[in-house]
């Protein structure tokens, strides 16, 4: 199986200062998602979690919502001329009952660690597959956050993220409860690779829909992250830079609450501003 890190030599110029020494990187390697036996992903990521990254990408396309539509997840040889197994190709079967949306039999898709799901951009598309509404109900009741509990969430990722520190390379996405009880953290060098990580172990331990929770990411909120939010049904997505606004406009439709620039004590609020604990401010001049 591959590696998280890995080591390359590089040249250390510091003040003036030369020498060549082993730096460690972070590992970016592709990874074939197969569903049913049949090519459907390419996504480059960081090994680890494959499974769970598997799956959770197919809570984003619709295809499964509940630990019961996995049927099992396995790796399969690769592509090598000794016949060795990569470990860089995995299928999902599903459940044989498995009703599969056209969205993902119509399209193979190729990502990026930057791009997400760069092929689907349809607002639509989210709208008639999403399994789990995060409209409140007398049943679910708002989660409330305090702005000053969200302040410390960034803090709190980042001293959870073990191989950024020693890679500097790496995205990260972490799970909260509305207390700020850090519930789950994956990382990765892909943003959207990170959250499918986090939402497919939740698949595959029953604990789908992730009504009240707080899903944060490091960096900025695609379009594509708060897709994977609703699919997920997580009611708040908060981020550390700017949304887009696609990103904004999904969040409005849906009723997921949106977060951006969370910086400090410092944040904007771009959507489902309902959950977001106001209280009024004298101004002085």
């Amino acid at each position: 199986m591959g590696r998280v890190t890995q080591r390359r030599p590089v040249l250390r110029i510091r003040d003036g200062v030369v020498s060549s020494r082993p730096d460690t990187l972070v590992a970016e390697e592709p990874l074939e998602i197969r569903l049913n036996g049949k090519p459907l992903a390419i996504t480059m990521r960081t090994p680890g979690d494959d499974f769970a990254l598997a799956a959770g990408f197919l809570v984003s396309e619709g295809v499964l919502a509940h630990a019961d539509d996995l049927q099992n997840i396995v790796y399969c040889a690769g592509a090598t001329q000794d016949g060795s197994n990569t470990y860089n190709v995995v299928d999902v079967r599903t459940t044989p009952d498995i009703l599969m949306p056209d969205i993902t039999l119509e399209r193979n898709v190729y990502t990026t660690s930057s791009c997400g799901l760069c092929g689907k951009a349809s607002l639509d598309a989210v709208r008639t597959t999403a399994r789990f509404p995060i409209d409140d109900t007398p049943a679910s009741p708002p989660v409330r956050l305090d702005p000053e509990l969200l302040a410390v969430l960034p803090d709190r990722l980042r001293a959870a993220q073990r191989v950024f520190d020693r890679t500097g390379g790496l995205h990260a996405a972490a799970l909260f409860t509305p207390d700020g009880e850090l519930l789950d953290v994956r990382e990765d060098v892909g943003r959207h690779n990170a959250v499918d990580k986090l939402v497919g172990r939740a698949l595959r331990d029953g604990r789908l829909p992730l009504r009240r929770t707080v899903l944060l990411v490091s960096g900025r909120a695609s379009f594509e992250l708060a897709q994977k939010a609703v699919m997920a049904g997580i009611p708040v997505l908060a981020a550390v830079s700017a949304p887009s606004s696609l990103a904004v406009d999904l969040a409005a439709e849906t009723g997921l609450t949106l977060v951006g620039f969370l910086r400090g004590t410092s944040m904007n609020v771009y959507a489902g501003e309902h959950r977001i604990a106001q209280r009024a401010v004298a101004r002085q001049g």
